[in-house]
């Protein structure tokens, strides 16, 4: 059975194909289409579907329109209210409800061949719920969602039973704990529906003083539920211009609301633990990407084991989708990899770098070469195999630097043009990562905050955020075997066994997908050397 999930209606257009339960291509429309997010979350871009990405996946799988069992368009509208109805402000939601109600003709024209009779429309939360408890290594688990909003609700807490999800609660709009963290991004001066992880870095700069008034419209009830109501920002904290100075006042209002999320997605984990008596929790929905409430509910939720969705947006609901329409007929089989979007043969990638005219290498060992620039502080950017299927970059689309370089933090910001507040990634090899962080492991998918142990925080400075925690992401041997040898290589040279691991892209663009967006990005970066593939391409060659 082949089953194609579509992400469309709102933000982070995506496609997923499972075929006979295992999921085979997954990607998001940013990394064909080059425009971040793949749209902005407007009604009058509803229309717009995931085209590039969805005919990739068919390909992908040598398939045609013609020969998928069924489309599953992660939203309902049978489900939705007029948005008056539910307490929201969005008097153009009516656009967005024909557009989606439309989606079986629109994508039937898109794809040419598949008939609309085939596409199915699931609801935006049982997508996400979806994309966790079923296609997680457990298949038995909570669920809990939490985003901004779907067709009238902002969370769904489930359960798993062979990978069969059970509705346990929702949460109506307009409750939303993911509306409050977007109004308060816009409030800071950051894109709403894009920037929220500025503010929560944002908020380890700040102390939690507003608290007290924000709990007056954010607090979780005894129900599995949860009061989160429009907040009067400004007055506690006057806005923040979009590029202007954050001041302290904006760091504490920014550490009060990751407060608050902390404290009600506890409560909600805690009454879900005790209503399952479960031992793992997955998560899925925008929410579940804030990493440091994230952590904080793997050690006081009561769960043995989080796993998140690595695709936790609403991209993942496009493999949420296809994943509740095809385990009604077939056994899912666990999401094997994030690495689930385009890759290049070493012969595909030679070709790129012939057309472009690029000087470049064949080293005997791409790995031992990227370890040595990286050991003379060199940023090396770094393309192998299948791109992510996420926001996080994890060893596929990287740049790698050194991480005991105090000054590499704000030469990564200066490198991507980012805000200097935010900090960078360490790579760690998992058999090595408990002797310098405490926290969840292990942690391939960079969705959980660690500790850094006392004694390492002077050696690696530059993943060391300024509370003392760094976002990890450990390295399996078996799974990553050249990125495990890169790291390798490092600590011979430098004798420390992490390296620094941040997207490989400028502010404002998606993730490099393919070999131009790497060597575009390599062009216009102080970058010292490219690794694509087997190929090294060095900055002082390439621009001499």
């Amino acid at each position: 059975m082949h089953v194609l999930g579509i992400n469309a209606l709102f933000h982070d257009p995506a496609a997923a194909l499972i075929t006979d339960g295992t999921v085979v291509a997954a990607a998001e429309e940013e990394r064909f289409s080059r425009r971040k997010h793949g749209k902005r979350p407007l009604p009058f871009s509803a229309w717009e579907l995931p085209e590039q990405s969805a005919r990739w996946c068919l390909e992908r799988a040598g398939l045609a329109p013609s020969d998928l069992d069924a489309v599953a368009y992660s939203y309902d509208p049978s489900l939705a209210r007029p948005a008056e109805r539910m307490g929201l402000h969005d008097p153009w939601d009516h656009l967005r409800q024909e557009y989606a109600r439309k989606a079986p003709d629109f994508l039937a024209e898109a794809l040419p061949g598949l008939d609309p009779a085939k596409v199915r429309f699931v609801p935006h939360h049982v997508a996400h719920a979806a994309s966790a408890g079923p296609v997680s290594p457990y298949p038995d688990c909570a669920v809990l969602v939490l985003d901004g909003r779907g067709e009238c609700g902002s969370h769904l807490a489930g359960r798993c039973t062979n990978r069969e999800l059970t509705v346990l609660a929702t949460q109506e709009l307009p409750d939303s704990l993911g509306l409050f963290y977007e109004d308060l991004t816009q409030h800071l001066g950051f894109l709403r529906s894009s920037d929220e992880f500025k503010v929560m870095a944002l908020a380890s700069y700040g102390t939690p003083r507003f608290a007290g008034r924000l709990r007056e419209y954010v607090r979780a009830d005894d129900a599995g539920g949860f009061r989160a109501r429009p907040v009067p920002w400004a007055d506690l904290v006057p806005p923040r211009p979009a590029g202007g100075a954050w001041s302290q006042d904006h760091a504490d209002l920014a550490a009060s609301a990751q407060l608050c999320l902390e404290e009600a997605m506890l409560a909600l984990a805690r009454w879900l633990h005790e209503r399952t008596g479960e031992d793992a929790l997955t998560m899925g929905g925008g929410v579940a990407l804030n990493c440091v409430a994230n952590t904080r509910l793997w050690r006081e939720s009561g769960f043995r084991h989080v796993w998140v969705q690595p695709a936790a947006g609403d991209a993942g609901t496009a493999l949420g989708a296809a994943a509740h329409v095809a385990g009604q007929k077939d056994t899912l089989e666990p999401m094997p990899t994030a690495a689930l979007g385009r890759g290049w043969s070493d012969a595909e990638l030679r070709a790129w770098l012939e057309r472009a005219a690029v000087p470049y290498e064949w080293p005997a060992d791409i790995a031992e070469t990227a370890a040595e620039v990286l050991a003379a502080d060199g940023i090396v950017a770094w393309f192998q195999g299948r791109s992510e299927y996420g926001p996080r970059a994890l060893g596929h689309r990287s740049l790698l630097a050194h991480p005991g370089k105090a000054g590499n933090l704000e030469r990564l910001n200066a490198v991507k043009g980012r805000e200097e507040f935010r900090p960078v990634a360490p790579m760690v090899l998992a058999e090595r990562a408990a002797e310098i962080f405490d926290g969840p492991l292990p942690s391939p998918h960079m969705l959980f905050v660690h500790d850094v142990a006392a004694d390492w925080r002077a050696r690696i400075p530059a993943v060391v955020h300024v509370d003392g925690t760094a976002r990890v992401q450990t390295v399996d041997r078996a799974q990553e075997p050249l990125v495990a040898r890169v790291i390798d290589g490092f600590e011979r040279r430098t004798g420390l066994p992490v390296v620094v691991n941040t997207s490989l892209n400028t502010a404002g663009r998606p993730m490099a997908d393919d070999p131009r967006d790497a060597l575009e990005c390599f062009g216009s970066a102080p970058v010292d050397l490219l690794v694509l593939g087997p190929f090294a391409i060095r900055r002082g060659k390439a621009f001499a």
